[in-house]
């Protein structure tokens, strides 16, 4: 009879351990509200796709693109230095505590948003969503990964990225049609001030900490990977996450070109779209497309790299983005861009909860809270870099121009995983197998 255990069955920490449980099933509950509060941070994102590149443009009259997409360079730069220490806190002080201040800081955007008497206003809303995406995702994203234990990862980050990201699809279709009924503000922010309430009161009230599952892990762990990784510094874990580790460092590439592109996506494309004449509810649509697909793919594509592997569905993804890119740029039309949408979709769902899984494979559970941080500091310095990028060769050259520039780089990017990257996922490891210890530690000893 086989012994294969079916999703979300594997085997948990028994309680004569001593330590908390390991798994999904183990800590149902708490994975579940996690998910849900992580859908909640995804609907502060989605409050902006639709409404705000057309606020830039039809309200505030920036017609240059550099100017329209400073929202979104003030949002990733942000993001991305707090996505850093919120990884570094979580490790010294806890995730519940990051994870509230997260929501607090999120409280003031939507009604920053509503009643912005000028662009600069803006900014500041984005500054502030930015530290609040950066706690409280990398909150959410760190507490599963505790709470999952090793066996499904994959599984794990699927679901949250894919409730995350779910609710960024939702919100921006709803923002959509609010606005085409009501206008570009104050009501399609409603949604906002709504979503940021309950985070704050859910996170506060009924989230419990989750480090403790990490310290039981980190104690259970294979002894020479606990040799080699204990008592490393913030300095260290950057060095190898971003540049000495070879699966960490083309992750972390991978994911800083996934959100340049994502940058464009958010930024030019509902204005590319207006430009042909596309109304405002059919924008919220083609918006909305994309993440839908990103987030409900997620459920298949986390589970999948559980099966067969991170490297190839990190590769294959950035590929078929670039394939997708190429073909919005190229066509004409709501259907064929909506085709190309989706299609970014399905390549971005392949990519993103792989990342992280794949940071969870090699990153020693005293220091992994640390290494996501330094990941998504990339990651999320894509945004920044794409909407800076894609401006000013949208301004030089043409928005699409600047769509072809980036499928190009999206392309490239699939490249470097390709070659430098190793399998960090195994199902199975034996004892020779260095990545039995979830690490290489021939290139973490550079």
């Amino acid at each position: 009879m086989s012994t294969t255990p079916a999703p979300g069955d594997e085997p948990a920490t028994p309680p004569s351990s001593g330590g908390p449980r390991l798994g999904l099933r183990a800590n149902l509950a708490q994975f579940s509200l996690l998910v849900g509060v992580n859908a909640l941070v995804g609907g502060m994102i989605g409050q902006e796709r639709t409404v705000l590149p057309l606020l830039a443009e039809r309200v505030f009259h920036l017609h240059a693109f550099t100017a329209a997409l400073t929202f979104i360079v003030a949002f990733g730069a942000v993001k991305a230095i707090t996505n850093f220490f919120a990884g570094t806190l979580s490790d010294r002080v806890g995730r519940k505590p990051v994870l509230v201040a997260g929501w607090l800081v999120g409280l003031p955007v939507p009604l920053l948003l509503m009643w912005a008497p000028s662009w600069g206003w803006v900014i500041v809303a984005n500054v502030f969503l930015g530290v609040n995406q950066g706690l409280t995702w990398s909150t959410t994203v760190i507490m599963k990964i505790d709470l999952a234990g090793p066996e499904r990862r994959g599984l794990a980050m699927g679901l949250n990225e894919a409730a995350g990201y779910g609710a960024v699809a939702v919100t921006a279709l709803a923002t959509g049609f609010i606005a085409a009924h009501y206008g570009l503000r104050p009501e399609p922010f409603f949604l906002g001030l709504t979503y940021a309430g309950l985070g704050l009161g859910l996170s506060t009230l009924f989230v419990r900490e989750t480090r403790g599952h990490a310290h039981h892990e980190a104690r259970n762990h294979v002894a020479s990977s606990a040799e080699l990784h204990h008592g490393l510094t913030t300095k260290e874990v950057f060095l190898l996450t971003s540049f000495k580790e070879k699966a960490l460092s083309a992750v972390s590439q991978a994911g800083m070109v996934n959100n340049l592109n994502d940058g464009l996506a958010w930024g030019l494309f509902p204005l590319f779209f207006a430009g042909y004449g596309l109304s405002v509810s059919r924008i919220g649509i083609l918006a909305a497309l994309y993440p839908a697909v990103w987030g409900l793919g997620q459920l298949v594509t986390g589970a999948l790299s559980d099966r067969i592997g991170r490297k190839w569905l990190i590769a294959g993804g950035m590929w078929t983005q670039a394939v997708a890119l190429g073909l919005i740029a190229a066509v004409h039309g709501f259907w064929p861009w909506a085709a190309g949408a989706m299609l970014l979709g399905a390549g971005t769902a392949m990519v993103y909860p792989t990342l992280l899984a794949a940071i969870g494979d090699v990153a020693h559970p005293q220091w992994r809270a640390s290494s996501v941080g330094v990941y998504r500091l990339w990651r999320d310095g894509g945004f920044a870099v794409g909407a800076l990028l894609a401006g000013v060769i949208a301004d030089l050259l043409g928005l699409r121009a600047a769509i072809w520039a980036v499928a190009a780089l999206t392309g490239a990017s699939g490249v470097v995983v390709a070659v430098r990257m190793y399998e960090t996922h195994r199902r199975t490891p034996t004892p020779s197998d260095p990545l039995a210890s979830n690490v290489e530690p021939a290139s973490l000893q550079q």
